[in-house]
């Protein structure tokens, strides 16, 4: 069998960056391998569940194919969570200049918004990120790299390009894709979605963001940071459906504070091309109305990757929505396949995926037996203040039968938030009633990405909240908000009317 020579990807707009990051996440002229099958573990998608589970199956000794479409490092790398956490800090630091006053700071006479060079830096980091997973570093590991489209042809056997490999055990890792709303004349007057956005070299005088879940709501304020007119249409009461409805109101008044256009519990219905413009009407309870943008962002989401991949050929099942059916191991109704990520979670978050591959890994490859369901999920939303949750919600106790005591801290006394004048949010934790152990929590604060991690770890090694409250934390952070909810909780449980008597005559004795 003669080696593929796989054709360059052209991407939009490239400069030494884009074609730096090409030579890491897809070669020029790459050759794909002779196959050495059966391979012990055949990987369709580079993403991060993809990479993750090639690295840890090739550490194992185990012979890896790893197949990617498109490019390594998936969305997550290209045109998600890096992609946009990098926009989002350069516009979080022209709101600080602007706010300047409030920390002290005379703000500076002009600020002047340089977007192209904010999306030179987005891509400049992608670049540097890529490097840690080239198709070179892969290789350098023991992996067998193929670029190309992934077909099952048999219950073990893929076809890329032409290509047959045939696997003792699979797992797919396709990821997911941009959801598409299906409004009249969307298609027509043309749209951004979350991963073309990140080809803007020019910023927008005027946005309009279709969707309030987080990364329309992350977008919407950064894009409103930088200048651009943004408006945001939501068809539901509040942004951010899933979380508690006083985060979700916290990030609609910073999305206001911002100058973003808010239009809740409404819908866009159509959408026209006028003049150069984009021209989207919208009905609100009846009432119709006209936005007029010079660019459409639709940020409501995505579905699973699951078409062409010929899954009926392996007797995967799957649905086109919720994604490739899978049991509480992983395992699809084809024994030797599993999947990971974005295609088969409910949760489509870049550290979900790390964490889902690592099963598979074991489960597959070491006859494990470790369950999904075990996992504690924390996840993010990062607009300013961002918002961070883990674990169940009240309503969800309540749903269960499950007793439930919330100790809620707000921000504003936290002396770190005073001094840092980032007093919006709030650190909220759910405990079983009559005990300490840590049901879930909420954190609303600038920072709390990085403070629901150390929520996560208590719930994860079963530590309570009067353990947390024994915890010494650094001073002045702001993370001692966490610290303040675990003293409530001492300070308001009760000990049993024994102790209490027998403490009460030891002090007074």
């Amino acid at each position: 069998m003669t080696q593929q020579v796989h054709p360059a990807l052209e991407l939009p707009d490239e400069d030494h960056h884009d074609l730096e990051l090409r030579a890491n996440a897809r070669p020029d002229g790459w050759r794909n391998p002779q196959p050495r099958e059966p391979y012990h573990f055949l990987v369709i998608g580079a993403g991060p569940a993809g990479l993750v589970a090639a690295y840890d199956a090739a550490a194992l000794g185990a012979r890896v194919a790893l197949i990617e479409s498109h490019l390594l490092g998936g969305v997550s790398l290209n045109y998600g969570s890096v992609t946009s956490k990098a926009l989002i800090r350069a516009s979080r630091l022209y709101a600080d200049m602007r706010n300047a006053a409030n920390y002290g700071v005379r703000p500076p006479d002009a600020i002047q918004v340089d977007f192209a060079l904010a999306m030179e830096r987005m891509r400049r980091i992608r670049t540097r990120i890529s490097r840690f997973d080239s198709a070179a570093r892969l290789a350098a590991a023991g992996i067998d790299v193929f670029f190309g489209s992934a077909r099952f042809t048999a219950g073990d056997m893929v076809d890329v390009d032409g290509i047959r490999l045939r696997f003792r055990k699979a797992m797919i890792a396709t990821g997911s894709r941009s959801m598409v709303p299906p409004i009249p004349g969307l298609a027509q007057a043309g749209y951004l979605n979350n991963e073309t956005v990140f080809d803007l070299t020019a910023l927008p005088a005027s946005l309009l963001v279709i969707g309030g879940g987080p990364s329309g709501c992350e977008l919407a304020q950064a894009f409103s940071r930088f200048g651009c007119r943004t408006a945001i249409a939501h068809d539901e009461p509040l942004f951010l459906p899933r979380e508690e409805r006083d985060a979700a109101q916290l990030v609609s008044d910073a999305l206001a504070r911002d100058g973003v256009e808010i239009h809740l519990n409404t819908t866009v219905v159509s959408v026209r091309m006028e003049g150069g413009r984009k021209y989207a009407q919208t009905l609100n309870d009846g009432s119709t109305a006209t936005i007029a943008v010079d660019q459409i962002l639709t940020g409501i989401g995505r579905v699973p990757a699951v078409l062409g991949l010929g899954l009926e050929a392996a007797g995967v099942a799957y649905d086109a929505q919720a994604g490739i059916r899978v049991d509480d191991f992983l395992r699809t109704t084809n024994r030797r396949i599993y999947a990971a990520g974005d295609v088969c979670m409910k949760h489509p978050f870049t550290d979900t995926a790390d964490a889902s591959a690592r099963i598979v890994v074991r489960n597959a490859l070491l006859l494990g037996r470790r369950r999904v369901s075990a996992l504690t999920i924390p996840w993010c939303t990062y607009t300013d203040p961002e918002v961070a949750h883990v674990g169940i919600y009240v309503r969800e106790a309540r749903e269960r039968g499950i007793p439930v005591k919330t100790f809620t801290v707000p921000m504003h006394e936290v002396d770190r938030a005073i001094a840092d004048g980032e007093e919006d949010g709030f650190v909220k934790i759910h405990v079983r009633e009559g005990s300490d152990r840590i049901l879930g929590a909420t954190v609303v604060a600038r920072h709390a990405g990085e403070m629901i991690n150390g929520i996560s770890l208590a719930m994860v090694a079963g530590i309570g909240l009067r353990t947390v409250a024994r915890v010494i934390h650094t001073y002045p952070t702001q993370a001692e908000a966490i610290k303040m909810a675990a003293n409530n909780y001492t300070a308001h449980t009760r000990l049993s009317p024994l102790l209490d008597w027998l403490q009460r005559k030891w002090i007074s004795r």
